[in-house]
């Protein structure tokens, strides 16, 4: 494709010249009249079977198309990320992840979450930024801190 763009590019100016073309309008209605037409007839090749051969995909675009960063944790169970204090909350089977390598994933919403391998430890909505300091910490939920100390409450 990218070939076949360089010679349009290239080759289009000088058709339109010799066509006396020196318009848009003019140039958009010989491209559809002309143009495409003989281009097509020239360089077309019908496909071997019918239907399209786009696949559906099947992955994780949300966890693909955000910025993933390491971090290591601190000794106080928390993460800093962009200018906040991230606090990983007490696991069933995990009380603290200190010096272990956690993932951070921001998300184009604005939320993020903390992942340690495959797992998820916690996440953060976007509208947390906006809590004030007396939002309760509860066992369901981390304590984050942004930059002018405010908390953040994490929604598992």
């Amino acid at each position: 494709m990218e070939r076949v763009f360089g010679t349009l590019q290239g080759r289009l100016p000088q058709e339109l010249r010799v066509a006396g073309i020196d318009g848009i309008d003019a140039a958009n209605a010989w491209l559809a009249s002309s143009f495409v037409p003989a281009f097509n007839a020239r360089f077309a090749i019908k496909p071997e079977e019918e239907g399209t051969a786009f696949l559906p995909f099947v992955g994780d675009l949300y966890n693909i198309l955000c910025v993933q960063e390491e971090r290591v944790v601190g000794n106080d169970n928390c993460v800093r990320y962009g200018g906040r204090v991230l606090q990983i909350p007490e696991q069933a089977h995990r009380r603290h992840y200190v010096k272990a390598q956690v993932r951070v994933h921001a998300y184009p919403d604005g939320s993020l979450a903390l992942f340690h391998g495959p797992r998820q430890l916690v996440r953060f909505p976007a509208e947390a930024a906006s809590e004030g300091e007396d939002a309760p910490a509860t066992p369901a939920s981390a304590r984050a801190r942004g930059p002018q100390g405010q908390a953040l409450r994490a929604a598992l």
